[in-house]
């Protein structure tokens, strides 16, 4: 029987809901089928939050990556940061952004270093962040940083959609000009990939999302969809990729979803009278574009990989939460659709 894989769990925030879902899915029974996990955050923490929430806190604690064990099925590698006062403190602050970013390093290396198969990031703040020194947006930017990765790929995963980001984190008003045909062409390059590699998909189906209503509408309103858009579909399939597009935006989506009827069923979504859909991912050419559709129709369980790197990352796909921090009503079905995704993605890339 092969080994469960050893996936890194980043414990985010400390004065966010990040200590709370995690140690929520490191206890879950589907979580221990499919991994054993290695939380990089504070051991007492963590502990605090498990006791708080009545949930065991039988996992082994290291203070090096040289003592954990390979048997272990939940494992703290206790890297301190949380000092008296920041644990669900409920607000960004300094030492928490500093804290966060410490537990992504660590485990970003313990990953580069192979010693552990994937890692799956708890909410991180930007705000919090900042006020810590970091010039990065969030995840993304620094993954890309830590691991010399210049465009990383933004990919949100639920049930059965996928959707991919040409531009991340940046104001409407500068998207026109951020899109290019060439960074188009490179993230759908990357996400055709990793679908082969990790989700199985012999030919992958992606669409290309118009920028403007209905796509423009034959250039009535912006003429991106003719000069930028167009033209990076057509290299595509040149390339032997099946890409479709500029889809309009408005259509795109329900597309791509096909005929389900998901129902909640103990944490997850069951899918009943399933069609799919007709593309295997959505090529979104901004942030609200790819993510309000996607949160509307999985908010629970979505989950944001990150493509293109030379480790496997998945994180979940909600922020800090402050304003319910440690009051014990934080889900953590992303967090745990994330672990499992990352254990998948493991086992489908060796």
């Amino acid at each position: 029987m092969r080994a469960k894989p050893a996936i890194a769990v980043t414990m985010g925030d400390p004065a966010g809901i990040g200590p709370e879902v995690v140690v929520k899915a490191i206890a879950d029974e589907r979580v221990r089928a499919a991994c054993r996990t290695v939380v990089f955050g504070d051991d007492a923490a963590l502990r605090d939050a498990a006791r708080g929430l009545g949930l065991p806190t039988d996992w082994s604690t290291a203070k090096a990556l040289g003592e954990l064990r390979p048997d272990a099925p939940a494992q703290v590698l206790d890297l301190g940061g949380c000092p008296p006062g920041l644990l669900f403190a409920a607000r960004p602050t300094r030492k928490g952004g500093v804290a966060s970013l410490r537990y992504v390093e660590a485990a970003v290396q313990a990953a580069r270093d192979g010693l552990v198969a994937a890692v799956a990031t708890g909410p991180i703040n930007k705000q919090a962040i900042a006020m810590a020194g970091s010039p990065f947006a969030g995840h993304t930017d620094l993954l890309g940083h830590l691991l010399g990765v210049e465009q990383p790929v933004m990919m949100l995963v639920g049930g059965p959609l996928r959707v991919a980001l040409v531009t991340h984190h940046i104001a409407l008003a500068d998207v026109p000009d951020a899109i290019s045909t060439e960074a188009i062409v490179a993230t759908a390059r990357v996400v055709d990939a990793a679908l082969r590699r990790f989700f199985a998909i012999a030919e992958p189906r992606l669409a290309v999302c118009g920028l403007n209503p209905h796509a423009s509408d034959g250039s009535r309103f912006g003429d991106e969809e003719l000069r930028v858009i167009e033209p990076a579909v057509v290299q595509l399939r040149h390339a032997g990729i099946v890409a479709r597009g500029p889809v309009p935006p408005d259509t795109c989506f329900h597309r791509a979803w096909g005929s389900h009827l998901h129902l909640a069923v103990g944490g997850e979504l069951r899918n009943e009278d399933v069609t799919p859909g007709e593309f295997d991912a959505v090529i979104a050419m901004y942030h609200d574009q790819g993510l309000i559709p996607l949160k509307l129709l999985a908010f629970d369980t979505g989950v944001n990989v990150t493509l293109g790197l030379p480790i496997i990352r998945t994180s979940v796909d909600h922020g800090t939460a402050y304003d319910i921090a440690g009051r014990g009503l934080a889900s953590p079905n992303s967090m745990i659709a994330a672990i499992r995704l990352a254990a998948e993605m493991s086992k489908a890339g060796q």
